[in-house]
C-alpha cells in the first residue's frame, strides 16, 4: 500500500468519520455544518486534472457560501492542474503549496526501558476530559473551538482507539489510531508544553506500536505536518514512502503554513 490511490483511500476513510463526502463528476466535496472552520472537514478535493475550472470554481463557492462556510480546496496532482491554479488566483482565492510526508513504519518493535512514572492508559469518560484538555491545547489541531467537537465524534466511533499518558500521575499526553481494512493511521499525538522534551511521545508511539504489532495491523501510517515532525517519526522507525504535494486555495482565514507556524 504506497499508491498514490490506496493513501488517499486511507485518508479519505479517515475523513469520512468526521465529515460527509459527496462525489462529483470532478472530485468529492467534503462538509461538515457543525465544524465550519474545520479545514479538513469543508473543503473540495481535486485529483484528476479539471476541465472546466471556471464551472468549478462557482460550483464549489456557491455549494459552502449557502452554508456560510469558507470555500476551500485541497488540489492533488499540481503538475496537471495549473489552469485551475490561475483561475482560482483570478478568483481571488489565496493559494499555497504544501509538502506532506507520508510515513510508515518498518514494523520493528524496538525493546526499552519504560521511562520512570510513567503509564498509559486507554481514554475512557472517566478520563475524556483530561484528554481534552491536553487536544485542546495544541493550535495545530484547531484549537478548542475545532477539537472539542471533533474528539466527541471520535471518541464515539469504534475505528479510533486513543490513549492517554501520565507522569508522575498527570495527565499530560496522548495520541490515537484509526483503524480502516487492516491498516492504521496514528492520529492527535499531543503533549502539554511544559512536558515536552522528556521522551514522553516516544513512550506513547513505542506502545502502540506493540498494540499494532500484537493485532497484527498490516500497517501503521503517520502523516507529520512538516519535515520537523517527521524528522521525529523517523527516530521511531518510520520511513517516508512519500511526500504529496497538494495545493490549498482558499476565499478566507488563514492559511494551513500560518496554523502551523
Amino acid at each position: 500500500m504506497t499508491s498514490l490511490q490506496d493513501i488517499l483511500k486511507l485518508d479519505f476513510a479517515y475523513l469520512e468519520t468526521f465529515t460527509t463526502r459527496t462525489n462529483t463528476n470532478w472530485g468529492a466535496l467534503f462538509c461538515n455544518e457543525n465544524q465550519p472552520t474545520y479545514y479538513d472537514a469543508n473543503h473540495a478535493h481535486i485529483h484528476d486534472t479539471c476541465e472546466n475550472p471556471q464551472l468549478v470554481i462557482e460550483e464549489v463557492k456557491n455549494f459552502y457560501e449557502s452554508r456560510n462556510i469558507i470555500p476551500r480546496f485541497y488540489i492533488y496532482n499540481l503538475e496537471a492542474q495549473q489552469s485551475l491554479i490561475d483561475q482560482l488566483k483570478r478568483n481571488h482565492f489565496g493559494f499555497e503549496e504544501l509538502v506532506n510526508p507520508v510515513q510508515r513504519w518498518n514494523q520493528k518493535v524496538m525493546k526499552k526501558e519504560k521511562l520512570e512514572g510513567t503509564s498509559i492508559e486507554l481514554v475512557t469518560k472517566e478520563n475524556y476530559s483530561e484528554a481534552l484538555h491536553i487536544e485542546c491545547t495544541i493550535k495545530e489541531f484547531g484549537g478548542k473551538a475545532v477539537r472539542e467537537k471533533a474528539l466527541k465524534v471520535e471518541f464515539n466511533h469504534p475505528s479510533f482507539i486513543h490513549f492517554l499518558l501520565r507522569h508522575n500521575g498527570i495527565a499530560c499526553a496522548t495520541a490515537c489510531i484509526f483503524v480502516s481494512d487492516n491498516q492504521a493511521r496514528m492520529e492527535s499525538v499531543a503533549t502539554l508544553e511544559e512536558y515536552r522534551g522528556r521522551g514522553l511521545i516516544g513512550e506513547l508511539i513505542h506502545y502502540i506500536q506493540a498494540m499494532v504489532a500484537e493485532r497484527s495491523l498490516e500497517n501503521l501510517w503517520v502523516f507529520p505536518i512538516n519535515e520537523k515532525i517527521e524528522k521525529v517519526y523517523q527516530k521511531y522507525g518510520f520511513n517516508t514512502v512519500a511526500k504529496l504535494k497538494v495545493g490549498h486555495a482558499f476565499l478566507g482565514g488563514k492559511s494551513i503554513k500560518e496554523i502551523h507556524a
